[in-house]
């Protein structure tokens, strides 16, 4: 079952509306969701250990109401054994919204994927691509794809236990491996045990040698690899990741790929979650870059109230926000520079820092 055509309709964010009171103010946002159709092609934000918490993702919520949102990869063990509520809460505006989950062993996933059903995800992916040594050490992500009939087996257990489509993030081969046959067996056997959609980070993982950071810039990206098993597989859905910079690769890839996934340049640039809703679905209803920050003040005072979260670890994801803006590094520096302190106000830390050329635009 996959992401693109099990889900129909789903509930996401179709614009957070700011508005002013008698005296000019901002009043608490308000959250109008509407269901909307899935389309057959979808861009989401790629799983990022560290970023993409649930506050990172509802603010690229708040950007976009189109794409398809992934949890920090989740390992079994954390769900099992540890506070698994602190994992798995999430804000019903950050639908579509996939649980990434890092394991090897078919019972504790499918354990794991339950729980993430009946915490209501969408969708469940495996993570069979990260190549960190401590992801080896617990023989999961890139080293899985040694292993195929072990991803199959995991992917089925999954798929056994839950109605939400299973899916998997991969890379073309790790090491020496050569890249065509060794990808075609990974697909072959994991798609027999039942997943039709794979995620296709388009380099090979160097598990030895280079660090997570190099493996994501010096492996060199294959795109055709990627695109010729779309080709070969016509049956599956196809998803390509890797090197995603421009709304102008994504118009070069779009047609041969059921969906693009982007990680960095989202993380640095949220913005260009914005170019994307513009230029490639056609949607210029969002809201301004200011828009945005004022609605992220409740959020963020809401969260602390909640569950005493700083305002820091919340504003660390925004800080892209004016990024290649007039004013874009007075924003950064004042929120880098006050958010940590104690006693911040965050409605005045948020107004204080907002450009002065972008204050115009707010609705």
């Amino acid at each position: 079952m996959s992401l693109n055509f099990a889900i129909t309709t789903l509930n996401v964010v179709s614009q957070a509306r700011i508005n002013f009171n008698a005296h000019g103010a901002y009043k608490p946002m308000d959250m109008n969701n509407k269901n909307v159709t899935m389309q057959e092609f979808h861009i989401s934000v790629a799983p990022m250990m560290d970023w993409t918490d649930r506050h990172c993702r509802y603010f690229h919520r708040l950007i976009s109401p189109r794409a398809v949102l992934y949890t920090e990869m989740v390992t079994t063990g954390a769900l099992i054994h540890g506070d698994r509520d602190r994992f798995l809460r999430f804000d019903n505006a950050e639908h579509p919204l996939a649980l990434q989950l890092g394991g090897s062993d078919p019972e504790s996933l499918a354990q794991c994927a339950l729980m993430a059903q009946d915490y209501g995800y969408d969708a469940v992916n495996l993570n069979c691509g990260c190549p960190s040594d401590r992801v080896q050490s617990g023989h999961f992500g890139a080293c899985l794809m040694a292993d195929p009939l072990r991803v199959g087996q995991c992917i089925k257990a999954m798929q056994d236990a839950v109605n939400i489509p299973v899916t998997v993030k991969c890379r073309i081969a790790i090491d020496e491996e050569e890249e065509w046959p060794f990808l075609t067996r990974f697909i072959d056997i994991v798609a027999d045990h039942g997943c039709d959609e794979f995620i296709i980070h388009a380099r090979k993982a160097w598990l030895n040698g280079l660090s997570p950071k190099q493996n994501r810039d010096v492996p060199p990206l294959r795109y055709d690899i990627a695109e010729k098993i779309k080709q070969t597989y016509p049956h599956l859905n196809i998803g390509l990741n890797g090197g995603i910079k421009t709304i102008e690769q994504i118009t070069a890839h779009k047609d041969s790929f059921d969906s693009i996934m982007i990680g960095r340049e989202i993380y640095q640039n949220p913005w260009f979650l914005y170019e994307i809703e513009r230029d490639v679905f056609g949607n210029d209803q969002t809201l301004s870059r200011a828009d945005i920050a004022m609605a992220m003040i409740e959020y963020i005072e809401k969260q602390q109230r909640d569950f005493a979260t700083p305002p820091k670890s919340i504003t660390r994801h925004m800080i892209g926000l004016f990024h290649g803006q007039a004013g874009g590094k007075k924003w950064r520096r004042y929120i880098s520079e006050n958010a940590h302190k104690d006693d911040v106000n965050v409605k005045e830390l948020i107004e204080s820092a907002i450009p002065k050329s972008q204050q115009s635009l707010a609705a």
